[in-house]
């Protein structure tokens, strides 16, 4: 554009004053990016139209026209030095940037920014322009690692500081050295540390000050009380490691890693809260700490596991040579009602890998599929919040595995399956209905209970302890084994005294009879609706089955309650222990603290508020008779 038509098109827009140095540099051959259409070219002004002639690379927009008025803030135009424009000059030399030397790609972005920094979504769009989107992402991963190393470039911490082109250049490591020593909180102390060790393969450039690196992490780690189990056993582990460079025997130093297990009250939480990439570090670490019983702690570890810890959990054993003791392990834990549902989310995912299949292969039946949806429906009943439950939006997601587990299934346990899916919790309706549909693929039958709507089906399942699941089963096999066959042969011996009309002790026996055959039938249904549970998974951010909640009334704090909420079997309301079951129970199910319920506990019904909730296992002994 010359300068008469900026004056015209100025003075019918006056508003375009202070964008009269954009309009200037709209010259033809200048390259620009439309916020919309991506890079371009002006091919020309056309007075008569007074609008820009374009040419865009991305679509049908060869020649295309815009009127500078309307496009001003829109369309940006780039000096002649910048990268993209170098990109379509001098493609060869930003080319080989890209490939042999990616940061200094990145140098050259930043010397066009705004005081030669730029946000971290702000250098991504750019270099994203430059690389494309089908190379970027790879490249970028890898970029990052080298510009850390990059002592002209600061590299944000954090998502919202920008990247910083240095005035002078600046060695990672000592800037890091500064922040470490310059601290006092424990956690960017690790934080530090760690990084140094990543920034100085060899350690070399560090190894003056290794030695008072070293002194401060460790007296950090003796004296903190903010940091917990996982997060000291991190940083005794950066500590370790730098100890080891300068030939320090890492056992000779406290706090020790082996001395924070022994000490642990859970290694399974434990195992929670250190970062993935150490997993199989700790699984060793245990190995060497508990010599004699170290595969025994391992498979309990398993047992309550999920996700990548769990594939490390079972690769570590595999590596042992242990290959035969999980495959009997996981079918003894199904056959006692053991597994849990992150536990099952991993086998259902990882059941036709090439490396686990074999020790899942006695376990892929209709039982497995029993577990699993007992341990949705489980997680349903403890869980008062909205979130998706992962097992259950697996199994919906996966067309192929209920074919699998009942391939073998009768029809009778194909139907009480899909009773216990459509009394199921923890699947969205339609999720349910599909999953119903693969059923009845198999087995068409079952479309009379879906069309019945489950008025056939059998009551939804009990959640009960062991031991009052034990105490059942205990009674069942004393009717079967002894009473009912004694019940028989008193029967069998009262016949014998002549006529049944007037024989007393014959119709005592008989009535005994059906009382034995109610009995025997009655714990028959039970058992086979019980799921069993060490009220291990209980949650204290909610009321559920095997919680402790204190409750005071609302219109007299001084008066205050406290219940255990067990299973379906182990109501004592002498102890203060109450089923689930029970209006009660019911009543402050999914309750958190600070929530009230209308109870009916000392008098008529009135409000209460639930003030703590505590884990069952942690507070039993408080229940002791």
């Amino acid at each position: 554009m010359n300068k008469e038509a900026i004056e015209l098109l100025v003075s019918k827009h006056p508003d375009l004053k202070g964008a009269q140095e954009k309009l200037e540099a709209m010259q033809p051959g200048a390259y620009c990016i439309h916020r919309s259409w991506g890079m371009g070219v002006i091919k020309d002004y056309d007075e008569k139209t007074q609008r820009l002639v374009i040419d865009f690379e991305d679509g049908d927009r060869k020649g295309h026209q815009m009127d500078p008025a309307f496009c001003v803030d829109k369309l940006d135009v780039l000096p002649a030095n910048s990268v993209l424009v170098r990109q379509r000059e001098e493609p060869e030399i930003i080319e080989e940037m890209i490939k042999k030397n990616p940061t200094d790609l990145v140098v050259e972005v930043l010397s066009h920014c705004p005081d030669n920094c730029a946000s971290q979504s702000e250098l991504e769009r750019q270099l994203q322009r430059i690389l494309g989107d089908r190379r970027f992402k790879k490249w970028w991963l890898a970029t990052r690692k080298l510009l850390i190393k990059d002592p002209r470039i600061a590299v944000p911490s954090r998502k919202s500081d920008p990247f910083v082109l240095r005035d002078e250049p600046v060695r990672a490591e000592d800037e890091v050295m500064d922040e470490f020593f310059e601290t006092k909180n424990p956690h960017k102390k690790i934080a530090h540390a760690a990084r140094l060790l990543g920034l100085s393969v060899k350690h070399e450039d560090i190894k003056e000050a290794l030695p008072e690196i070293l002194r401060e992490l460790t007296l950090s780690l003796k004296e903190t009380k903010v940091l917990t189990e996982g997060e000291r056993l991190y940083g005794l582990w950066v500590r370790n490691d730098l100890a080891r460079f300068i030939h320090e025997d890492p056992e000779q130093i406290e706090p020790r890693s082996a001395d924070l297990l022994r000490e642990s009250p859970s290694l399974s939480n434990l195992a929670e809260s250190i970062p993935g990439t150490h997993y199989k570090r700790y699984l060793n670490l245990i190995e060497r700490t508990f010599v004699d019983e170290w595969v025994k702690i391992h498979f309990e570890l398993l047992k309550n596991s999920s996700g990548k810890f769990t594939t490390e959990c079972v690769n570590y054993l595999l590596e042992q040579d242990l290959e035969k003791e999980v495959a009997e392990t996981l079918e003894r834990w199904l056959n006692e009602q053991n597994l849990r549902g992150p536990l099952l989310l991993w086998i259902i995912r990882n059941r036709k890998s090439r490396k686990y299949g074999e020790l899942m292969a006695n376990i892929l039946n209709p039982r497995l599929l029993s577990a699993v949806f007992y341990a949705i429906d489980y997680e349903a009943l403890q869980n008062a919040s909205t979130r998706r439950i992962a097992l259950a939006d697996a199994v919906s997601d996966d067309a192929q595995l209920i074919s699998e587990l009942l391939e073998n299934a009768s029809q009778e346990t194909a139907t009480d399956l899909a009773t216990m899916l459509m009394l199921n919790q923890g699947f969205e309706e339609l999720s349910k209905k599909s999953i119903l549909a693969r059923f009845i693929k198999l087995y068409p039958t079952i479309q009379s209970l879906v069309d019945q709507g489950g008025a056939t089906a059998k009551q939804r399942a009990l959640i009960v302890s062991e031991e009052s699941y034990t105490a059942r089963k205990a009674e069942y096999d004393l009717l079967v084994s002894k009473k009912i066959p004694e019940n028989k042969e008193a029967i069998a011996t009262a016949r014998e005294h002549g006529d049944l009309r007037e024989n007393a002790e014959y119709k005592m026996a008989r009535q005994e009879q059906e009382t034995l055959l109610a009995r025997k039938d009655q714990l028959e249904a039970e058992l086979s609706r019980a799921q069993m549970t060490s009220f291990e998974d209980s949650p204290t951010d909610n009321v559920g089955v095997g919680s402790v909640v204190t409750l005071k009334a609302v219109a007299d704090k001084k008066r205050k309650a406290c219940f255990a909420i067990l299973g379906a079997w182990d109501s004592d309301p002498e102890r203060s222990i109450l089923s689930y079951q029970t209006a009660l129970g019911q009543s402050i199910l999914s309750k958190k603290v600070g929530e009230t319920a209308t109870l009916n506990i000392a008098t008529d019904s009135e409000e209460w508020e639930i003030v703590s909730i505590e884990r069952w296992l942690d507070v039993k002994d408080r229940f002791v008779k």
